[in-house]
């Protein structure tokens, strides 16, 4: 994709439906008995690989416009695959899927492209054998991943070292078919759309502070959900906006969910011109219309306290802060290096190729500000967040900026460029 710096940004966009919530709202779906409709769910790459998932194991899934209808199994109705279940590029559906599979009275096997067979699965791999699942992986850590379950769980109350949601989720998801109660505590609180869904869908759940806890289940009961917009998407308007001249967004219906808008603090302290208009509540989730206008930014500390809140927008908060008058200073992200990409490698190497002032450290970046990028040809090293985030930095660069495997987009966000064009002036 070659892009070429632009004079403003104008309009009001929607960007597409929230992917964390899309691939629960699938797998609780496909555990439900009855029929679930999913309105403006996102058909996105990692999403379809939750639904192959699935469908592998006989669930009957139709797309119809933008709603999902998913006719569950229930909770006990899966059937063994009659081949490996392939993840993609899909941490989620990886993570959140293993805590089904174990609870099931079948074995299978879970592969994933070459980017996710990089990903650490120890940290599911751990609670889910300590609930007594017989799992078997490449050196113990990686992909393929054979599961070989008999049915049988234990409940376990498990203090975890990541403020994962996707850890958190897949031994919550586990713990609906262990005898008694399963306990998950965590660090720092990470994002909650399993609980607010399990919930919903009828599970015996209950939150106290960092503390989750789930019930053994016998049925979930189907739902009709519409998704919100996903604020990991809407993350790399909201700095556009902020860093082109002379710009105004308007996105509307962004989940703001309390556990997910770290960004909207960081740019508010940053300076930046961020509104939050027509707050209402979709499906349990709060959700609100966003205008970003053009803002003179300043440099912020950014640690590990509130990453759980924005650890998929931190690749676009650095390009932010190429533009923010100081030294931003972003601790605490070592999660960031076993992402999709090195996040922190990558957003540090292709950055500097731009002209930016920025260091990578073991858990972060240091950037200096304020600083004119120029065009280059960068990689994305196929990792959608980098792209995107390379694409809104190529808006003010000087000359043309060509991005490598730009089409990795698909992954969360396939009309990007397409939103991304009908704004730029």
């Amino acid at each position: 994709m070659k892009i070429s710096k632009v004079n403003k940004l104008e309009g009001i966009i929607t960007v597409p439906a929230d992917k964390s919530i899309t691939h629960r709202a699938v797998m609780l779906s496909s555990l439900a008995d009855g029929i679930s409709e999913i309105d403006n769910y996102l058909d996105s790459a990692d999403c379809i690989s939750t639904m192959n998932a699935f469908k592998s194991m006989g669930v009957n899934i139709i797309k119809e416009d933008k709603r999902l209808i998913i006719k569950g199994a229930g909770l006990r109705g899966l059937k063994k695959p009659q081949a490996d279940i392939d993840a993609g590029n899909s941490g989620t559906t990886t993570r959140l899927l293993s805590g089904v599979l174990c609870g099931q009275n079948f074995s299978s096997t879970v592969f994933g492209d070459a980017s996710l067979s990089l990903r650490p699965m120890k940290r599911i791999i751990e609670p889910l054998r300590l609930m007594g699942a017989d799992i078997k992986a490449k050196d113990d850590n990686y992909l393929p991943m054979k599961i070989n379950s008999s049915g049988k769980l234990n409940s376990i109350e498990y203090t975890s070292k990541v403020a994962s949601a996707q850890v958190k989720s897949c031994v919550l998801f586990a713990g609906l078919y262990a005898d008694g109660i399963t306990k998950f505590t965590e660090p720092e609180k990470s994002r909650d759309h399993t609980e607010k869904m399990l919930e919903a869908y009828g599970a015996d759940i209950k939150v106290s502070g960092l503390t989750v806890s789930v019930k053994k289940c016998e049925k979930l009961y189907a739902q009709n959900i519409k998704i919100p917009s996903d604020i990991s998407s809407a993350a790399f308007f909201m700095v556009a906006g902020c860093i082109v001249e002379n710009s105004k967004i308007v996105i509307k219906e962004v989940n703001i969910n309390r556990t997910r808008a770290g960004i909207i603090c960081v740019l508010k302290k940053m300076g930046a011109k961020v509104t939050i208009q027509n707050i209402k509540d979709i499906s349990g989730e709060e959700v609100a219309d966003i205008e970003i206008l053009s803002s003179s930014l300043k440099a912020v500390n950014i640690s590990e306290e509130i990453m759980p809140s924005l650890i998929d927008e931190i690749p676009v908060i650095a390009l932010c802060a190429t533009q923010a008058e100081g030294t931003t200073v972003i601790s605490g992200a070592k999660e960031l290096r076993v992402k999709e990409s090195d996040r922190i490698k990558t957003v540090a190497s292709q950055l500097l190729k731009m002209g930016a002032d920025i260091k990578e450290t073991e858990d972060g970046l240091i950037i200096k500000g304020k600083t004119k990028l120029k065009g280059a040809e960068v990689d994305s090293f196929k990792d959608h967040r980098i792209a995107m985030m390379l694409s809104i930095a190529a808006l003010i660069a000087e000359g043309d900026t060509v991005i490598k495997d730009s089409d990795c987009v698909n992954i969360s966000f396939a009309n990007f460029y397409e939103i991304l064009k009908s704004i730029c002036r």
